[in-house]
């Protein structure tokens, strides 16, 4: 394991912090991905709300909220574009009125289609002359660095800060 570089004579890191990099290139590959996605075109939540429709985790919007990641209102947001893009059909549960079922229209069909082959075209350029013993080991060191940060997230405490005077023996 490699130590952490020690600040140059002026303060500075000798390497870019790991940090920093992890998020500019985060930010490069977002603006790459959206862009394979818009050639085709698609958006990314487009993308995850009909990958989680035709993954069969998005029979409803509350199982399509749970499988992108996003609220309620967020997913009803994107189902209202969807289905009026006709992309999308919004079937009520007889037995639950509350309950929405969806699906893909042929249209929606063939858009997933294009959009997926789209985000596999751009994996493999992703992963262009990187083995498969390095992505392995990318994926390890990502989880590693992600977990560092879960772990330290700061909490909100309800404890009293104790005074000096309590704090002293």
């Amino acid at each position: 394991m490699q130590a952490t570089p020690i600040p140059g004579p002026l303060g500075r890191p000798r390497q870019q912090p790991i940090g920093i990099l992890v998020a500019r290139t985060g930010k490069v590959l977002d603006r790459a991905f959206d862009d394979a996605l818009a050639a085709v075109g698609g958006t990314r939540p487009t993308w995850l709300v009909l990958l989680a429709v035709k993954a069969g985790s998005g029979h409803t919007q509350s199982g399509i909220a749970e499988r992108v990641g996003i609220s309620g209102p967020t997913v009803t947001h994107h189902l209202d574009h969807l289905e009026a893009a006709k992309l999308v059909v919004r079937t009520r549960d007889p037995g639950n009125r509350r309950l929405q079922s969806i699906s893909l229209t042929t249209d929606g069909d063939a858009l997933f289609l294009r959009l997926r082959d789209a985000a596999v075209a751009f994996d493999r350029r992703l992963q262009a002359g990187v083995s498969d013993t390095e992505i392995t080991e990318l994926r390890r060191l990502l989880t590693a660095l992600q977990d560092n940060v879960s772990a330290t997230r700061p909490t909100t405490s309800t404890r009293a800060v104790p005074t000096r005077e309590q704090s002293s023996p």
